[in-house]
């Protein structure tokens, strides 16, 4: 066994090897305090026949017993990737991916679990630490070391590794930044309308600390390090290569420069049938699937080369802008009629029809972690069908890809959302991509925070979101503005970043290459600020602000308060009482109640609101004399009824109030199970509650003549 140690943010971080999972190809644990995770990596002896990708899948797993507790549900075990594990399999793959060697085919797995939690140290972090040592002492192929550390900044201090209390209620950033020895090679995060010059600075940072874990990787990479394995590239047929580029590379060139996705796409796909056609033809004797492969994988080829050649050379893009024009924008605001606030965003090909949802804090999610569990008030879902780049797929449930666009532009927005204090409702945000041609995250971004402002939610700003990416042929770099979909696939950086007028809300770097120097990252957040308000002049001029009310669809909400000694009258055993409301509103109602006694009704029916709130104020024991009530009749008697005017509360109705005229017998007007509206004429010394129909009758009778 062997562990090497150093400090990181002022504790000590350990990386140990040779006592877990030792036949894996490579293993390690990683103690942060008493947070504990086991990475490992298994790899193929070779790759599969026909392979041309590469097929790494990193998989992140919280055991229940790393924080002492069961898991819930009937089987009591862990089940399947919640969404807060997918979002670290990603985070984790992203800067791991770009730094295998090109043409490694091996299936390989990175698996990390999370074997023991405290509160103050996240798992996330130590899990990419811990991949990349598992893989950099393995036997499998690898460039170099990544290092990783999350960074916050409490009192215009940057902090390493703050709590995750502290980034939830102190930091103005939470950035998660990896790196090798010498550029970044991912960042993700979010910020609070952080200016450029300090999120420049915040990296610069924690590159210093990036570079300590680099170099305790490396220290135990040379102690225990195994020899690479041997690996043979993707196979090509030379001679195939050969005629492919002579024929083929002008009529590549050519396509490329079409404007139209749809048109460019099908000039590329008859090229390569063309081009498979012909080389079968002319290499009648080799393998037709080797042929079939060397042609997919040639045509790829000079569809790379030529793009960026285009590019450096002739400072030409695909769709002919220049390198730092945004596309055209339109947007329309509500554009749906029933939704409480709907925006359809379109930038060139790239369109999302964004909604915006209000419900009580009932309609919270729960979300559960090893640490604990909290409610989100504001949700944002984004859906990436197939016919929004115009294919025919399975419609399942959302890919990883799905969750983690998603959880970028609800990072982006939740910094202009208003709390559950300031804003009672529940938030959520539905991006349906219609069109796609890059940039469609940052789509949702902008109509994300527009279809909140149609909503009515207050004091939202607009936030708007591009993508830049980067082309880099060896001196020579160029960075692009709002980058299409062939110019991410074929470029070397999808850089988004997303902010206010006053600064950065939420930023994602990912690299194709060795990671990128921060004087390029700051050239390229210069040009990201410089669309940002272009695109924020468009946004403002389709809406100003939010508008002056919630939509008339949208739940109302009425506030009453209680006494807190009424509060578990109200609710109920297991919420018996407050069922019952519902049941007597038809469930058109919500009710939430909160430790202060205050009750927030939500309805879109002004009746059954008002009478959701009779019966919660009866069952708080605030029967209000000279209101009118409707309940149920539960007992006849011969000198009158009683009627349950709310749970647990009934009040008499004398036989002289039931009706105007002299009244024999009360089973002449009122029958048990029969609903009546009455009116509380008294509540005597012993809280006895006297009834009477006949003023209610003529209450109604008054506000009806009226």
């Amino acid at each position: 066994m062997e562990v090497v140690k150093t400090e990181i943010g002022g504790q000590e971080l350990s990386i140990e090897t040779g006592r877990m999972a030792k036949l894996a190809n490579g293993a390690v644990v990683v103690r942060y305090g008493d947070t504990m995770v086991l990475c490992t990596v298994c790899s193929a002896t070779k790759a599969r026949d026909g392979q041309d990708f590469f097929p790494l899948s990193v998989e992140f797993q919280e055991k229940a017993y790393a924080a002492g507790r069961i898991p819930g549900g009937y089987f009591k075990r862990e089940g399947r990737l919640s969404e807060l594990e997918i979002l670290s399999c990603r985070l984790i793959d992203r800067p791991l991916r770009p730094l295998f060697p090109e043409g490694f085919m091996n299936e390989t797995q990175v698996v990390v679990t999370v074997i023991s939690a405290d509160r103050d140290h996240e798992a996330e972090v130590l899990g990419l630490i811990g991949a990349s040592a598992a893989v950099h002492i393995s036997d499998v192929p690898f460039k170099e070391a990544v290092g990783a550390v999350r960074l916050g900044r409490i009192n215009g201090q940057f902090v390493i590794n703050p709590s995750p209390q502290d980034l939830d209620s102190k930091s103005e950033m939470n950035l998660l930044i990896a790196g090798t020895e010498s550029s970044i090679i991912m960042v993700e995060g979010s910020g609070k309308e952080v200016p450029e010059e300090v999120m420049c600075e915040g990296l610069f940072f924690a590159h210093n600390e990036i570079k300590k874990l680099v170099a305790l990787q490396n220290e135990l990479q040379k102690k225990l390090g195994k020899e690479k394995m041997s690996w043979e590239a993707e196979r090509r047929l030379e001679g195939v290569e050969k005629f492919v580029r002579e024929q083929f590379t002008q009529k590549l060139s050519e396509a490329l420069k079409v404007k139209e996705k749809t048109l460019r796409n099908k000039a590329r796909d008859e090229i390569k049938a063309l081009a498979k056609t012909q080389a079968e033809e002319k290499f009648s004797t080799e393998s037709p699937d080797l042929v079939s492969k060397t042609v997919s994988l040639t045509i790829e080829d000079i569809s790379y080369e030529q793009m960026r050649k285009a590019i450096v050379e002739q400072k030409t893009r695909i769709d002919g802008r220049d390198f730092k024009t945004v596309r055209p924008i339109t947007i329309e605001t509500g554009i749906l009629p029933r939704a409480h606030g709907s925006v359809l965003f379109t930038r060139g090909e790239t369109q999302a029809l964004v909604s915006c949802t209000l419900g009580s804090s009932e309609d919270s999610q729960r979300i559960e972690s090893l640490t604990g569990a909290f409610e989100k008030y504001f949700i944002l879902h984004y859906n990436f069908p197939g016919f929004s780049v115009g294919e025919a797929k399975m419609m399942r449930g959302p890919s990883r890809r799905d969750i983690g666009h998603g959880y970028l532009a609800e990072r982006s927005l939740s910094s202009v959302t208003p709390g559950i204090k300031d804003f009672p409702y529940t938030i959520r945000l539905v991006s349906d991509i219609l069109e796609s041609n890059g940039s469609s995250s940052m789509a949702t971004v902008c109509g994300g925070s527009l279809a909140m402002m149609d909503a009515g939610v207050p004091g939202i700003q607009p936030v708007a979101g591009i993508a830049m990416g980067l082309i880099a042929e060896g001196d020579q770099k160029v960075i692009l503005t709002d980058i299409l979909g062939d110019e991410d696939h074929l470029g070397d950086m999808d850089f988004k970043v997303t902010g206010t007028r006053k600064g950065i809300n939420g930023f994602q770097l990912d690299t194709k290459i060795s990671g990128i120097s921060l004087e390029l990252m700051q050239q390229a957040m210069a040009q990201a600020k410089e669309a940002r308000l272009l695109i924020l002049d468009k946004m403002e001029a389709a809406l100003s602000g939010s508008r002056a009310e919630i939509s008339k669809f949208a739940p109302q909400r009425r506030t009453i308060k209680v006494r807190q000694s009424k509060i578990k009258d109200i609710i109920g055993p297991g919420g018996k009482n407050i069922k019952t409301v519902y049941a007597a509103t038809n469930d058109t109602v919500k009710v939430d109640i909160d430790d202060s006694g205050s009750v927030s009704i939500f309805s879109n029916d002004p009746e059954m609101m008002e009478k959701a709130i009779q019966m919660i104020e009866a069952l708080g024991g605030e029967v209000e004399v000279g209101r009118v009530y409707e309940g149920q009749v539960r007992k006849i008697m011969d000198f009158g009824a009683f009627v349950n005017i709310a749970p647990g509360t009934d009040g008499l109705v004398h036989i002289s109030e039931i009706a105007e005229e002299r009244v024999k017998s009360v089973t002449d007007y009122l029958n048990e199970g029969d609903m009546v509206k009455v009116k509380v004429l008294e509540i005597d010394r012993q809280g006895r509650i006297r009834l009477s129909r006949v003023e209610a009758m003529r209450e109604e009778a008054s506000s009806s003549a009226q």
